[in-house]
């Protein structure tokens, strides 16, 4: 008893520390130049903002930049784990400076959108459904659609690609996303707690689970990717140990659609943009235009 009580308290814990929005001291809150440049033109730039109410009756919110030149080609772009739209910012410039049109939304539980829990991309994906019905609706249906996430954007645009996706949709980026939210989960109780995968992990997503009412034992991106048909670039720091380079891997291989893999030498977790901004610049919209008509 003793010991089923303290694994249900401590799986409460972990419940808190990694599933209800909150300030987390072990991400970094520090903003580069770079980056506050990109937000002060996001900022200033013309835009508009967006809404979606979700089927459990959540707020979101969007920002849509059109493109300078008016065009039929947008790109979707998916944050990162509490992270905002504006933190995107640096990635909105280079597909606005590109001549796309962007949609950045604020998960729920994130930024301007509301909602009391994380929901890891997985419980996300139905919400970004909604998104890019709008885009077809509002910019048109002979659109063409890219999906691009980072760190959890990136698992949440694998978890999108097995989905049964518009066909607006024509090509997918990810950057560092995991291969699930267990995975990512234990690799972050080994490296910050060196706490094994076993009991802990398992309780603690039960608990997500019943109290963030989405199934966290089923969130795999590589389950999405085995019906995956879209082309997809995989990116991911060569130093990343927030999720572990291995991670993209077993990703790479877990689907059969066209697809290209990079792994950037010296890129900690998210910092690939960073270390190699030209050559990041070059392959990501080469891979896009390619597919783009």
């Amino acid at each position: 008893m003793v010991i089923c009580g303290g694994l249900a308290g401590a799986s409460l814990y972990f419940y808190q520390f990694a599933f209800v929005p909150s300030r987390k001291t072990f991400l970094s809150h520090t903003t580069s130049p770079a980056v506050a440049k990109a937000q002060h033109w996001l900022a200033q730039t013309t835009k508009t903002t967006w809404h979606q109410t979700t089927p459990d009756g959540l707020k979101l919110v969007a920002d849509y930049v059109p493109a300078a030149k008016s065009t039929l080609k947008t790109v979707v772009v998916a944050h990162g784990y509490m992270g905002t739209k504006e933190k995107m910012a640096r990635q909105i410039k280079l597909f606005h400076d590109a001549g796309f049109n962007v949609l950045a939304p604020d998960d729920r539980g994130h930024g301007q959108s509301t909602g009391n829990t994380i929901g890891y991309g997985y419980q996300d994906r139905g919400d970004y459904l909604r998104w890019l019905n709008q885009v077809i609706k509002r910019v048109g249906r002979h659109s063409q659609i890219a999906l691009y996430g980072e760190s959890m954007g990136g698992a949440t645009v694998m978890y999108l690609s097995g989905e049964q996706l518009p066909s607006q949709v024509k090509v997918i980026v990810e950057d560092c996303g995991y291969t699930s939210i267990m995975d990512e989960l234990a690799a972050q109780a080994k490296a910050m707690y060196n706490l094994p995968r076993y009991p802990l992990v398992p309780t603690v997503a039960l608990t997500a689970s019943l109290k963030a009412k989405y199934n966290v034992f089923q969130a795999s991106t590589i389950a999405a990717l085995h019906h995956n048909t879209r082309p997809i670039f995989f990116i991911h720091g060569a130093q990343d140990n927030f999720v572990p380079t291995a991670m993209v891997h077993r990703e790479y291989a877990a689907t059969s659609a066209p697809k290209k893999l990079w792994v950037v030498p010296k890129a900690g977790h998210a910092q690939s943009l960073a270390k190699a901004p030209a050559e990041y610049r070059q392959r990501v919209i080469g891979w896009i235009d390619r597919y783009f008509a």
